[in-house]
Order: structure tokens, then sequence, then C-alpha cells
């Protein structure tokens, strides 16, 4: 019996699952501050050092929670991350894909790859559905509480966690097996059996990767954002993706009839070279 065709669906989180900033659902209201009086600071860091704004708003989180009396600790984070506010049908999203994957024969498995915090994603109600969150991190002390960035991602990051989910690695610190050579029949997944979806500049570089190779990537927008709109347009305009879609999960949602449609094209496809053997 052959084994069933693995389709990865691979979900930035900000912007994509969530209307916002994960930091803007607790972490930036504990410490006193709007979101938009944070993100500036974050941003004058980045500006005014040339740094990397991943690594700035991550600078800016410990500095902000050491200022305010707030102990940094993975618990902690992971209380923040049960106030994230979804976008509508976000948590019935998954059964209702893996549902359908099962009735085509194929196997679904979701992945996180975000510039955001691990921590807080892992406090998400929604954290139980992926395989794996690639995402930044802090290192922690021998009491428990962040001291230093452990990972930072930004958009070269988040290429690489594409061919380690390409090649069944999930180990955020390897670096070689994930740049050995590889034929393509004998990955895990295949690019042509992915789905990435992403909102943003840091996301073009995966989504372009993974149309390229044969896979399918596709711009989702916040309903409510005429500008999102008109950014995930364009991104479709310029090739950079196959898809656009509110970033709407329902059952009756333009984004299931997606996603749907190319299970079903990665199923058939699977079938067609199962018959040409």
């Amino acid at each position: 019996m052959s084994k069933l065709p693995i389709v990865a669906l691979i979900y930035d989180f900000d912007g994509t699952l969530s209307p916002g900033n994960m930091q803007e659902f607790g972490f930036i209201q504990a410490v006193g501050q709007t979101p938009a009086e944070f993100w500036a600071k974050s941003d004058q860091i980045a500006i005014g050092q040339d740094a990397s704004n991943v690594l700035s708003y991550m600078k800016l989180m410990f500095d902000e929670a050491r200022a305010n009396g707030i102990t940094l600790r993975y618990d902690r984070f992971k209380e923040f991350g049960k106030h994230i506010e979804l976008f509508e049908g976000v948590r019935e999203w998954f059964g209702l894909i893996n549902e359908y994957g099962r009735s085509r024969g194929v196997r679904i498995e979701h992945y996180i790859n975000s510039s955001g915090l691990k921590e807080i994603i892992e406090g998400c109600p929604i954290a139980h559905e992926f395989k794996h969150i690639f995402a930044g991190t802090f290192l922690y002390d021998e009491n428990g509480e962040a001291e230093w960035p452990g990972i930072a991602v930004d958009y070269t990051a988040k290429t690489q966690f594409i061919f380690k989910i390409s090649k069944g690695i999930f180990s955020a610190r390897d670096n070689k097996i994930v740049n050995a050579s590889v034929a393509e029949d004998k990955k895990r997944i295949p690019f042509p059996q992915m789905i990435y979806f992403g909102d943003g500049d840091t996301d073009v570089p995966c989504m372009k990767i993974v149309s390229m190779f044969g896979g399918n990537s596709v711009a989702v927008y916040n309903p409510a954002d005429e500008k999102k709109k008109k950014g995930a347009q364009k991104l479709h305009r310029q090739g950079r993706v196959n898809f656009y879609t509110p970033a709407v999960y329902t059952r009756d949602s333009r984004t299931y009839q997606i996603v749907c449609a190319i299970i079903d094209k990665i199923k058939a496809e699977s079938e067609l070279k199962r018959l040409s053997r």
C-alpha cells in the first residue's frame, strides 16, 4: 500500500491568522503603552542603529518588561497568547481541512512560519493544531527568565524554514542537513505539495519560492482593511502569489474553496505519478 501524499499548509501568523501583531494582545498593554507607541519605539531602535527590526522589537520587549517590573518567563508569554484574536473561522479551519484531506486520500499537516514569538503562539487557542511552530524565541537563565534572543526570524530565516519543512527537519539549530542535496522525490514534502499563506512583505520570499517550485501561495488580507486588500491584489498582479483572498476561514469562504481545489490537484497529480510507474 502506497503512502498517502502529505500536503503542508504553512502559515505566517500576524495578519494571516490574527488581525494584529501578537504583542498587541496583552504584552504591550502590560507595559502601559499603545501598539502605536511600542512599534514607534521599536522602529527608532532599528532605524537609529541600522538594526534588525525583529531583534529590535525583541530587545524592546525585554527592556520594557524590566522597566515595568514584569518578569518574562515562558509561562507568562503563554498567558499573553491566550488573548490573541483570530480571524473569522480560524478555530474551525483545521478540522475542516483535515476532514477534506481525509476524504480525498491525502494527509494534511499545518505549520507556522512567523517572525513573532513561539512562546506566545504556543499559548494561543490553536497551538495544538500545528505539526511544528517555526518562530522567534528567547533564551532563559537558570531561574527561567528570558535573558537574550535565542532565535530571531526575519524574511531570510523564513525561507530556510520552508526547506526544513520539505525535508522533515524540525530543529531550528540545524544548518547542515537542510543544505544537503536531496532529490525532489525523496523529500518528505515536495514543494508542489505546499500551500503557503502570508499577508506581508516578510512573506514575499517564501511565497515566491513555493510558487516557483510548483507549490501554491495564497495572499490573505483583513477584509476590513481596503489597503491590505490592495496589497494582496498587487502581489497577485506581480505574479508573486497564485491566489489572494480575504482572511476568512469558514466552510463557505473563498479561502476554503481555493485550498480544497489545490488539494484535489495535488491528489490527482499523485495518482498520475503512481500510474506512470
